[in-house]
């Protein structure tokens, strides 16, 4: 595994875009170090890599960039690891109240709209029956 990329190898390898990678950088998840003519060229070392995929794992639980941000930092001082995981366990406690709570609210929407369906269809199979009878 190398120890530096370029934004284009991190895009590849994690299929996304070179844009999202900036994005990350300027919330403050990344920090690569400038190099070439005017520091035009950005270099990623491996904790930038893993910092990414920690973004991008939290991206895909749900998390706001806050909350990774503030995982991922933890993970920088390796003083209390039980502290780090105490206040991972409590986002991602938060995160599944948030989730039930969405899939209650969407299961209740669906409800409703087979309700809807059904009196839809018993009132066009009405209008249909008016119209057969002369």
């Amino acid at each position: 595994m190398p120890n530096s990329y370029t934004i284009t190898e991190l895009a590849r390898e994690f299929d996304i875009t070179a844009r999202a990678i900036r994005f990350y950088e300027d919330q403050g998840l990344l920090s690569p170090t400038r190099e070439g003519a005017g520091g035009r060229n950005r270099v990623y070392t491996a904790r930038d890599r893993i910092r990414l995929k920690l973004t991008l794992r939290g991206k895909r639980l749900g998390l706001t960039l806050s909350e990774i941000k503030s995982l991922v930092d933890m993970y920088e001082t390796p003083k209390d690891t039980s502290a780090q995981m105490n206040r991972f366990l409590g986002v991602l406690a938060q995160h599944r109240e948030t989730l039930e709570q969405q899939r209650e609210d969407i299961e209740m929407a669906l409800e409703e709209i087979t309700a809807h369906e059904e009196e839809c269809r018993r009132l066009l199979a009405g209008i249909a029956g008016a119209k057969a009878v002369p």
